[in-house]
C-alpha cells in the first residue's frame, strides 16, 4: 500500500459481527470502520467482514464492498440465484444507498453534485484521482444536513469572527448519494470540492486528518429488490459519530 507505508491492520473485534437481517437468501450486516470487507493479500489481512460471516453462514458470498475505512450497511447473498440477482441489480443501479459524512469546512452550497471521472493514481495505489482523459465517468449528489465547530485551542478566538465568515475548524455534515460506484469515489470527490473527510488517511490534509480517529464516512442506508420475494427492502444503520 504505497500511500499508507506506516499502515498496519488492527480490526476491531468489538462488535465482531453486527446482523442487522437475516433470511434464506440474503445477510445484511452493518461493518464497523478498520474492517476489511473481504481478505487481503498478506496473512495479517485475513481478518475480514466476509471470513467473520462465513464461520457462521458458510454460504456468504460478498456482493459489494464497502472500504476498510468505511462503516455500515453491506449485504451479502447466501445462494448462488440471489447473489446473481443482486449483482444485477448493483450492475443495473437498481438499487440505492446513501451515506453521511462529516467533512473539513464550510460547505456553501446547500445541494449539488460532483461529476468528476476517476482512475486508479498507480503510483500511488491505492488512491484514486480525477483523470478527464481516462478515467472512468462517476457522480455524486450531495446535500448539507448541518455544521458544526471542531474542538480545537483556537475556539475562543474563532468565536470572534464574523458570522458570514467561516471557521477554520468548522465541518459541515453532509448526505451523500453515488449514482455511480468507484472506488473510493465520495473521497475523492468531497476532495476535489476543497471538503476532505475527517479523518482520511489517504486523501486529508493534516488539520482535516487529526481532528477524527476514524474516517468519517458511514453508509446509513441501502434499499433493494428482494431476490426472491420481489419485496422492495430498506435497511438503515445509525451514523456512529452523528
Amino acid at each position: 500500500m504505497a500511500a499508507n507505508p506506516d499502515f498496519i491492520y488492527k480490526p476491531p473485534m468489538s462488535p465482531y459481527l453486527d446482523i442487522v437481517f437475516k433470511d434464506e437468501d440474503i445477510v445484511v450486516l452493518n461493518k464497523s470502520s478498520g474492517l476489511l470487507s473481504v481478505p487481503g493479500r498478506l496473512p495479517e489481512h485475513k481478518d475480514c467482514l466476509q471470513n467473520r460471516i462465513q464461520r457462521v453462514l458458510p454460504t456468504a458470498t460478498i456482493v459489494h464492498r464497502l472500504d476498510m475505512a468505511t462503516s455500515g450497511i453491506i449485504i451479502m447473498a447466501l445462494n448462488k440465484p440471489a447473489h446473481v440477482n443482486i449483482s444485477r441489480q448493483f450492475e443495473q443501479r437498481k438499487t440505492k444507498k446513501s451515506y453521511i459524512a462529516r467533512v473539513f469546512g464550510h460547505v456553501k452550497a446547500h445541494e449539488g453534485s460532483v461529476d468528476l471521472p476517476l482512475i486508479c493514481d498507480w503510483p500511488n495505489r491505492p488512491k484514486q484521482k480525477v483523470d478527464h482523459e481516462n478515467g472512468k465517468q462517476s457522480l455524486t449528489h450531495y446535500q448539507v444536513l448541518s455544521y458544526s465547530e471542531q474542538n480545537s485551542k483556537n475556539n475562543s478566538s474563532e468565536k470572534t469572527n464574523s458570522k458570514n465568515v467561516p471557521s477554520e475548524n468548522e465541518s459541515t455534515l453532509v448526505e451523500l448519494t453515488p449514482v455511480t460506484g468507484r472506488s473510493h469515489q465520495l473521497r475523492v470527490h468531497m476532495l476535489a470540492l476543497g471538503h476532505p473527510i475527517l479523518g482520511d488517511r489517504l486523501y486529508a490534509h493534516e488539520q482535516a486528518l487529526t481532528v477524527s480517529p476514524r474516517l468519517q464516512l458511514h453508509a446509513r442506508n441501502l434499499s433493494l429488490t428482494h431476490p426472491v420475494s420481489g419485496e422492495l427492502l430498506t435497511f438503515v444503520a445509525p451514523c456512529p459519530f452523528n
